[in-house]
């Protein structure tokens, strides 16, 4: 019997970040409100992000991305695939997530 498979899911993200979980194992945490959570679950928490296609935009953690910075975890933007990011533990949230397109700008005027 062959298995079918699914030719595509929709998602209903506007954005999509990866998180290299390897970096974000190493540092044992570093991010959120008390420093002890990883970079992709406090990313998603202080941007009230829900998992999974349904939700707004998508905070991946992969596996390892091969870099391997000191003290900073690997982060991808799926907008800009040649620019990969080496964020700091203690890195403020909101201005990453600004950065990355997952919040709009302080002061930008919605539509």
């Amino acid at each position: 019997m062959e298995a079918r498979v699914k030719p595509s899911v929709r998602a209903r993200w506007s954005r999509a970040v990866l998180v290299c979980g390897k970096c974000s194992k190493k540092l044992d945490g570093g991010f959120g409100p008390d420093g002890d959570q990883p970079l992709a679950k406090a990313l998603r928490k202080q941007l009230g992000l829900k998992k999974g296609p349904k939700a707004r935009a998508g905070v991946v953690e992969t596996r390892c991305l091969g870099v391997c910075p000191k003290r900073a975890v690997t982060v991808v933007d799926a907008a800009r695939p040649g620019e990969w990011l080496l964020v700091s533990a203690g890195t403020d949230l909101d201005a990453l997530g600004q950065e990355l397109g997952l919040v709009e700008p302080e002061g930008a005027a919605k539509a």
